[in-house]
């Protein structure tokens, strides 16, 4: 089972088109991708991603040729749109989750889906997400690292995490960019550093601000294998210790947290997956393969195959078993109910 996969919403596209920040899209990419790395996705990257993004029947022989039986489909992330206003932003998750939902209602054996909502919107993000749950069959929600600056930990989204936590849905966090800016405009460092980096500074947020304390049902998977956090949890968990203004309020040490999360496999190191298994334990790892992108890693079974002292409990467990879990719980609890408060 593939946890990590994306497609993209043309109707979502028509939505956004004359807007002013649609319209100076390509400048900001410019600016913070570099000028190589833009005429590389537009010449070479764009045109087959975007085929097999937006056609199923290209996607389920693709499936086929990688030996996944079955795709939980997000969102791209390059259509987060977390700048637009309120009315707009409902419009583009409602035209984007209905999408996912029909792909997903193609093929149902093959394909699960998840949604997105508007981040930056917190009330509304915490109805979009029951609807998609609830109402459109979808098993859970896409977020990126931050909401236009917003950070995944702030108070205002309160009520975001409360809906997720109350549904007991997956949540995928999946950074676009980063923070870094102009800093990695060259050689790709943007995506090569720059998007492990911004998933290791939410996940360390969410952990460090309570948000996984308060809310203990959340089913958060991490893409690129949690990013930094987990190779470099020792220098975390002693900073608890001897730092005050790190550990207080924690009820757990960092490495707790961390063995609550989950994390897809595209580490592009077998080294690396055996450094989450024995980090994190084998029960937290799902197959991801970032589908249709040039990032992804696609050849899975050999992948696993790769992994030091793999066994075959623990390759079984990666493979599908760990994600079938995931899938299969249900949602639960009374509808969410709007309102304010602490994250």
């Amino acid at each position: 089972m593939d946890f990590h996969c994306h497609a993209l919403t043309p109707g979502v596209e028509a939505l956004v088109a004359g807007t002013p920040q649609k319209r100076g899209e390509r400048a900001l990419q410019e600016r913070l991708l570099g000028a190589a790395s833009l005429r590389h996705n537009q010449d070479v990257l764009i045109p087959p991603v975007l085929r097999r993004m937006t056609t199923v029947e290209d996607r389920l022989s693709d499936m086929d040729a990688m030996g996944v039986d079955l795709q939980v489909v997000s969102p791209s992330p390059s259509q987060y749109y977390y700048w637009a206003e309120e009315a707009l932003a409902e419009e583009i998750v409602r035209v984007q989750n209905e999408n996912i939902a029909t792909l997903c209602a193609f093929a149902p054996s093959r394909l699960q889906g998840l949604g997105t909502v508007s981040l930056q919107h917190p009330l509304l993000a915490a109805a979009q997400a029951e609807f998609a749950v609830r109402k459109l069959g979808l098993r859970g929600i896409e977020i990126s690292s931050n909401a236009g600056g917003m950070e995944l930990a702030d108070p205002r989204l309160g009520p975001f995490w409360r809906a997720v936590n109350t549904l007991g849905c997956i949540v995928f966090l999946h950074p676009l960019g980063t923070s870094l800016g102009e800093r990695v405009n060259t050689h790709y460092l943007s995506n090569l550093i720059g998007q492990p980096l911004e998933t290791t500074i939410a996940l360390s947020k969410l952990i460090f601000d309570g948000v996984l304390d308060r809310h203990p049902d959340i089913k958060l998977i991490a893409a690129h294998g949690g990013g930094y956090l987990p190779s470099y949890m020792g220098r975390t968990e002693h900073g608890s210790l001897v730092r005050p203004e790190a550990g207080a309020g924690l009820a757990h040490s960092p490495s707790v947290y961390l063995r609550r999360i989950w994390y897809d496999i595209v580490v592009h190191d077998p080294g690396i997956v055996r450094h989450l298994i024995d980090t994190v334990g084998a029960s937290q790892l799902v197959v991801g393969t970032d589908y249709p992108f040039d990032m992804g890693q696609y050849d899975v079974h050999a992948f696993l195959a790769a992994v030091p002292n793999i066994s075959e409990v623990e390759r079984k467990q990666i493979l599908g078993e760990n994600a079938a879990c995931l899938l299969a719980c249900e949602i639960r609890g009374d509808p969410v109910r709007k309102g304010r408060g602490s994250v």
